[in-house]
């Protein structure tokens, strides 16, 4: 930027304050493609946008516009904004590095589906009063809802509900699950 350019946008910043549209959107402009080239050269490193820093910037100098003394530079103001604004930038950011999941999904093995065979279904039905086993196997083997299960044998919601918990419990019990205890 030469010594012409800064009082081009010294110029227009004024007419800007003095209600010039047109000269304010002429200096947004050019000021917006100085401080990209300014913020791209000083982000090195992912997790700052840089046309993020840039519109957070004209958004400070659109609201900060009146602190700007009209007898001094323009651009070391503008800079010293965007200086301040990727700062912030970065400081949101910490130190995290944001990696994109698919560079690193071929790392990640697969989830193993448990898988239970039908002996050991059966193995842990066995144990239970015929009534519960017919519950619980509608329920939790089935997949059958509470509603489905009483209509099915002709009982009450809240008898399956109950079978189905004392079945559970025994099934637990059974097979060295702790139970949850009521305090």
């Amino acid at each position: 930027m030469t010594g012409k350019d800064e009082a081009e946008l010294s110029r227009l910043m004024r007419a800007a304050i003095a209600g010039d549209e047109r000269a304010y959107a002429d200096f947004l402009r050019r000021t917006a493609a100085l401080v990209r080239g300014f913020i791209r050269r000083k982000i090195v490193q992912g997790g700052v946008d840089p046309e993020d820093v840039v519109q957070e910037t004209l958004l400070a100098i659109h609201v900060k516009r009146h602190t700007w003394r009209q007898d001094l530079p323009v651009l070391p103001w503008v800079y010293a904004i965007a200086r301040f604004k990727l700062i912030d930038a970065f400081r949101r950011r910490g130190r995290r590095i944001e990696i994109e999941i698919d560079e690193i999904a071929e790392t990640f093995a697969e989830p193993e589906a448990e898988t239970v065979s039908g002996r050991d279904i059966n193995r842990a039905l066995d144990g239970l009063p015929p009534a519960q086993r017919s519950v619980v196997s509608s329920v939790s083997v089935e997949g059958r809802s509470i509603g489905e299960t009483a209509a099915k044998f002709g009982i009450s919601e809240t008898a399956v509900r109950v079978s189905l918990h004392r079945g559970l419990a025994a099934i637990a019990k059974r097979f060295g699950a702790k139970q949850f205890k009521r305090e």
